[in-house]
């Protein structure tokens, strides 16, 4: 059912727990290289994702003290992605590979751990020549 009166028009920011922001923020910084937007002391710190924010903080409390959903960031070029954070001292789960076949695409995914242990994969859409 669609309720006229509700309008999402796009995700807005994501939330990912760090108990080192200081760590955290220079991962996402420095090794990912998102955009730095501010920070608040060592509490918070946001980034520019593609347009989304990604709010680093402490969980507020017990409950919200858990691993975080899985973020798929989009790459053009995966085994370069892949290669440059290796290099950069990157914890990778395992290389990329093939998960996918579409009618269009091959969709490649590579997983890979921030300095908390979080897990993010790159994600890459691999066209045919």
């Amino acid at each position: 059912m669609n309720d006229p009166k509700i309008s999402i028009t796009r995700l807005g920011q994501i939330a990912l727990n760090a108990k080192n922001i200081p760590a955290a923020t220079a991962f996402y910084r420095d090794v990912l290289g998102l955009k730095h937007l501010f920070s608040v002391g060592e509490q918070m710190a946001f980034f520019d994702c593609g347009g989304v924010r990604l709010m680093l903080s402490v969980p507020s409390s017990p409950e919200l003290d858990h691993p975080s959903s899985i973020l798929y960031l989009m790459v053009a070029d995966i085994d370069a992605a892949h290669a440059a954070l290796a290099a950069r001292g990157v914890k990778i789960e395992h290389p990329p590979a093939l998960t996918a076949r579409m009618p269009d695409h091959e969709l490649w995914l590579c997983p890979f751990r921030d300095p908390e242990g979080n897990i993010l994969e790159l994600m890459c859409e691999k066209r045919p020549a």
